[in-house]
């Protein structure tokens, strides 16, 4: 699913976020990205999804090199992917439905269809009930989940989610992290930043270190989850 082979990002200016960094997720893997702020997650994740490009090296996501898809290709490889962010990036001129609604919108969904996905998308996470709220009514755990919703509402193979925790308590911590478990368990591939190592590590599945840019080479395999 997720291949990387001595991937380094240089930024303007000559400060290197990831040096010589190989790694591969198997599909149907669940694994945790750990690590100092600026240890280069962020940056990691971004390569992963084709919104940064590397300096040298090579990515390979669900057999497509990144490196030689088509501009034309991108947008519909980034749609493939589920996209989850510490600060929700959440629109707050339209309710929670249309937040979730957005990418079937992009791609093409009859409005029956998404809405039938849109109401699966809010009851997983539960907030099924909050559907005609607005986000700024929302509190931050609530506002994450409608974030995991519109992630997900398009069935993607492959989640990726940046410091999904950051901003919340352990209960609510603990609580995200049980919808990435629970995609997981349906074959949905993903690759978490996070920097709750407590939380994380009773979690039973890999751990990655990235520091100053680098990780060691590692081979994830689809495992069962704890408990």
């Amino acid at each position: 699913m997720i291949r990387l082979q001595r991937v380094t990002k240089r930024f303007d200016g000559g400060s290197e976020a990831l040096s010589n960094v190989s790694l591969r997720v198997d599909a149907g893997a669940l694994a945790f990205l750990t690590g100092p702020s600026g240890a280069g997650k962020s940056t990691l994740l971004r390569l992963i999804a084709r919104l940064e490009r590397p300096t040298r090296g090579r990515i390979m996501v669900n057999g497509k090199d990144l490196e030689t898809l088509p501009r034309n290709e991108v947008p519909r490889f980034r749609r493939s992917i589920g996209l989850v962010f510490q600060d929700h990036r959440l629109l707050f001129d339209r309710p929670v439905h249309a937040n979730v609604a957005l990418p079937l919108e992009i791609l093409g969904y009859r409005r029956g269809e998404a809405r039938k996905r849109v109401r699966a998308a809010l009851d997983k996470v539960g907030l099924l009930q909050k559907e005609n709220a607005q986000p700024q009514t929302l509190s931050a755990g609530e506002q994450q989940r409608v974030g995991i919703a519109r992630a997900i509402v398009h069935r993607p193979a492959l989640l990726l989610a940046d410091e999904p925790t950051g901003n919340l308590d352990p209960r609510l911590s603990r609580e995200i992290m049980q919808l990435f478990l629970d995609f997981n368990r349906v074959g949905v591939t993903a690759l978490i930043a996070s920097h709750n190592l407590e939380l994380i590590s009773g979690l039973g599945k890999p751990i990655l270190h990235l520091e100053n840019g680098n990780l060691e080479a590692r081979h994830v395999t689809q495992a069962r989850s704890a408990g």
